[in-house]
């Protein structure tokens, strides 16, 4: 491993480091986009998330004077066949430890994938284009540009609290999550919806497993649309933003027979007056810009603007090499 500064030292987190980690993630994104991104309970969603153990997968960066300049996790909670890495660092003075921590993931992935059972093993990370000391580690250390992403953003402030009425024969009802039939379809529906895509697969069994993990689920914010009676789509909300008043769109999906009907856009301005009706200021959800049904499309029609544009980059590792 690359050797760090004087006095400076690697360890693995715990929960009482949420605060700290938190600052150094916001210095990050004002640093990248201008505002921070990440509210805290994504740092503990992060730490605790299935498939992750703090104890073996994450570690932190601490300089000499005891502040937190980086932290690095690595994220597959479905136990498929690649792992998304993130490695935040303090800008400018957290730079030293860019390469050791991803070193380190690295090293770990490979005894991951091994465990999921998967060789090789993919491995993506994320960069922001303006930052070029991070895309510069990546590609030293092998990895290669795949595809972007886009930040979508909604201004909420004077936002209607009553969603207009859909198009005819297009009715849209909060998900009936007591129901254990329904929230299988509801599952069902993403995964099918997203075959097309490179959407990783999550059996139902796993999927529930990651709702259990969520610190608190707003079921009215779940949604199910149908046409003419017909199950045809839905949409599920995170509150991982609402501590700061914001809202996140985790999953649209829509059934292939009932896109470009109004189902998709009906869905999401149901959820729109929703969150403007808790007062949520903002919403936001993420989108892969080589996404087949041209998605951005829909949400730029619904008036969300791009926040940021992420380039996600992919090697692999070679998990039978741990048993050479």
């Amino acid at each position: 491993m690359t050797a760090l500064p004087d006095g400076w030292h690697i360890r693995r987190p715990t929960l009482d480091d949420v605060p700290e980690i938190l600052k150094l993630v916001h210095a990050s994104d004002i640093a990248a986009v201008g505002e921070p991104d990440f509210p805290a309970e994504e740092v503990r969603e992060m730490l605790t998330a299935p498939n992750t153990d703090m104890a073996e997968d994450c570690w932190l960066a601490v300089d000499a004077g005891g502040t937190v300049v980086g932290w690095a996790y690595p994220h597959n909670a479905s136990g498929g066949n690649r792992d998304f890495i993130e490695v935040y660092t303090w800008p400018g003075r957290g730079t030293p430890v860019m390469r050791p921590l991803l070193d380190l993931l690295l090293e770990r992935v490979a005894v991951r994938g091994a465990r999921f059972g998967h060789d090789p093993y993919e491995v993506r990370a994320g960069a922001i284009p303006n930052e070029t000391a991070w895309i510069s580690t990546l590609t030293d250390a092998g990895f290669h540009f795949l595809k972007m992403y886009a930040r979508m953003t909604l201004s909420l402030t004077g936002a209607q609290t009553t969603a207009p009425e859909p198009p005819p024969g297009i009715t849209v009802r909060a998900v009936n999550h007591t129901d254990e039939a329904e929230m299988r379809r509801f599952h069902a529906t993403i995964e099918e919806a997203f075959l097309d895509t490179d959407h990783r697969a999550t059996d139902f069994e796993t999927w529930r497993a990651q709702i259990a993990s969520e610190t608190t689920v707003a079921w009215d914010e779940w949604l199910v649309g149908e046409v003419d009676g017909v199950w045809a789509g839905v949409l599920r909300s995170s509150d991982v933003g609402a501590e700061d008043n914001a809202a996140w769109v985790k999953a649209l999906a829509v059934h292939r027979p009932y896109r470009r009907r109004g189902v998709g856009e009906a869905l999401l301005r149901r959820a729109f007056a929703i969150y403007a009706g808790k007062g949520r200021t903002e919403a936001g959800l993420g989108v892969d810009l080589e996404n087949p049904t041209s998605a951005a499309r829909l949400y730029r029609a619904v008036g969300m603007h791009p926040l940021y544009e992420t380039h996600v980059y992919r090697r692999e590792v070679r998990t039978s090499d741990l048993r050479r």
